[in-house]
């Protein structure tokens, strides 16, 4: 007997059960908890009313799902990291319409992760539904961003993106100097110089987690994020109540690093980890100092990983400047496919020449590296 396999899209991701996410969703990683996505559509953080139209696909067999993809209906290109406003610049001097868009992201979070979450199925099985969905519905695209690589060779109309990031790997250091002497002694006397003037200004650190984490400090990190984004003349994307959620019901994963001057704190780092790895998310300060951004969102973040024995650091997206401490290139992924057939040629041979330009690029950082060079 044939057993029909059905696709619904869901416009709340508390429509999901808990227990269906957790049956499917086999990683760790504390941004693919169900509470960090469910508490980004209570806080109203991800609504339509923010650009951000939850449609979340679900795939069902014999009355039980067997994949969900969550995914957004967006009207902008915020939040998302990997960059398409030529696109739709593109389209606007045409005269066309490139929004909506669907987009299968975690919203504001550009970190790669399992995406389509399911025993069964590849990640590929769902690209038709996808496509055919956004051509019943007037959707011009859609876009699956920081997702494991498709190894498989990709259908017609489907094309692979590349971004660089910058990651930290645990190589068994036993604690922070043992990782500085793989530098080179340049770059090695820089980095302790760095740290150095933290102690130089009078600052001091302190590492949170979990019920050592008030709602004092909580204000007060919010406070710092808050003006992070007014600095750059933005709103934050997230409110005081979505952080207060996930600090609370997250607070196992949560690490707080904050920096005071005396009495006075004065920056704040916030990061989430699991067994494996240690995410660096926001950052923000009331004072500037030398050296203290370094500090907290790395030179804390590796000595954390080094004492928890986590293999890995994912310090965010961008910012060359993490190479000189220790921060390798790696290669991110992410599959379009647009709707419109006179904009596919051009966005074929953009994202061709792109993931020249993207290796040629990660190659280029690795000699920038500090560590020291074999005899």
């Amino acid at each position: 007997m044939t057993h029909k396999v059905t696709t619904h899209f869901i416009d709340s991701f508390s429509k999901i059960s808990s227990d269906d996410w957790q049956r499917l969703n086999r990683h760790t990683c504390p941004i693919v908890n169900y509470t960090f996505f469910n508490a980004l559509e209570k806080s109203q953080c991800v609504s339509k009313d923010q650009g951000w139209l939850p449609q979340h696909l679900t795939v069902n067999q014999d009355n039980k799902i067997i994949g969900i993809l969550p995914l957004y209906l967006k009207s902008h290109s915020w939040g998302e990291y990997v960059f398409d406003w030529d696109w739709a610049e593109a389209y606007q001097r045409h005269g066309l319409a490139y929004y909506p868009k669907l987009v299968a992201t975690i919203p504001f979070t550009p970190v790669t992760s399992v995406k389509f979450h399911t025993d069964s199925l590849a990640m590929s099985d769902i690209f038709p539904r996808l496509t055919e969905h956004c051509q019943q519905h007037n959707i011009n695209s859609w876009h699956i961003l920081y997702c494991n690589k498709i190894t498989s060779a990709l259908p017609e109309g489907v094309y692979e993106r590349n971004t660089v990031q910058f990651h930290w790997q645990n190589k068994n250091y036993q604690h922070f100097d043992d990782f500085l002497n793989t530098f080179n002694a340049r770059k090695r006397k820089n980095t302790r110089k760095e740290r150095r003037s933290i102690v130089e200004q009078g600052l001091s650190i302190r590492q949170l987690r979990g019920s050592q984490i008030s709602q004092e400090d909580i204000d007060f990190f919010y406070l710092t994020y808050q003006l992070t984004y007014f600095k750059r003349g933005h709103q934050p994307h997230l409110s005081a109540e979505f952080f207060k959620q996930i600090m609370t019901d997250m607070a196992n994963q949560v690490l707080l690093v904050i920096a005071s001057d005396e009495q006075d704190d004065v920056a704040c780092a916030l990061f989430f980890h699991d067994e494996h790895t240690l995410y660096g998310r926001y950052w923000g300060c009331t004072k500037s100092y030398n050296n203290l951004h370094f500090e907290l969102c790395y030179y804390q973040g590796i000595a954390f990983c080094i004492s928890q024995k986590l293999q890995s650091f994912n310090p965010g997206t961008q910012g060359e400047h993490k190479i000189k401490r220790g921060f390798e290139p790696i290669l991110t992924y992410s599959y379009h496919w647009i709707k419109h057939p006179g904009f596919k040629p051009a966005i074929k041979d953009f994202c061709q020449q792109e993931q020249k330009h993207m290796l040629a690029y990660q190659a280029e950082c690795q000699q920038l590296l500090p560590f020291r060079k074999d005899d």
